[in-house]
């Protein structure tokens, strides 16, 4: 069976970039997803397209066809307060490197990163992290098959039923533990995402988003 609309596709791949493996599936573990339905990269879904179970892949991926360039627009400087959580700024999160969850104005889950820290403001970057990078896949076609009529309404992993505006790596299988309080907002419309900072993406380990693992396997 070939990879056409609405088929079930797993796949295992290694994303290279800058000449280092940031990130892989096993066929133990692939990446599924239904095609045709904005999973993947546009430009990684059309290359595959038409591929069946045993074929190879490998592609190269400018960051037009990415994750976009680094936006300035997306630096921005936030004020301590709106990091606090149950009534107190976690400070052992403010660290320059440190991958935070914050709330955009639609209520949207996003990954921010900690650049600096001077007095009470805090600058992070919320361009995702593979901004601005070449991304070179490979892989191998696992399997393919008819999505199931309560698949295509639901979503593979029930995420159109569950969603939470968590983004990361596509937005698989979210549930329940996606959702933050509403007291992490700031005026710029963000806030930190809620007491699972550290996750990466505010979800628990049951949001299988992919963002807790730091994946950017190709997925919006």
């Amino acid at each position: 069976m070939k990879i056409e609309q609405n088929k079930v596709v797993e796949f295992s791949y290694e994303l290279e970039v800058d000449g280092q493996v940031v990130d892989h599936t096993t066929k133990e573990r692939p990446l599924d997803y239904i095609h045709g339905t904005g999973s993947l990269l546009p430009k990684l879904e059309e290359h595959i397209q038409g591929m069946e179970p045993g074929d190879k892949f490998e592609i190269t991926l400018s960051p037009a066809d990415g994750y976009g360039e680094v936006d300035q627009d997306r630096i921005i400087d936030l004020p301590k307060a709106a990091f606090e959580v149950n009534g107190e700024i976690r400070e052992d999160l403010l660290v320059p490197g440190t991958t935070i969850p914050m709330l955009n104005s639609m209520g949207g889950v996003i990954p921010g990163v900690v650049l600096e820290v001077n007095g009470d403001n805090v600058k992070m970057d919320l361009n995702h992290r593979m901004a601005g990078k070449t991304l070179h896949f490979k892989g191998e076609v696992l399997s393919v098959r008819e999505a199931t009529e309560k698949e295509l309404t639901e979503g593979l992993h029930g995420e159109y039923v569950h969603s939470c505006g968590c983004g990361g790596c596509g937005g698989h299988g979210h549930d329940g533990g996606c959702s933050c309080g509403d007291d992490c907002g700031c005026s710029d419309g963000c806030g930190c995402g809620c007491d699972e900072a550290e996750g990466g993406c505010g979800c628990d380990e049951s949001c299988d988003c992919g963002c807790n693992e730091g994946k950017d396997c190709g997925c919006n």
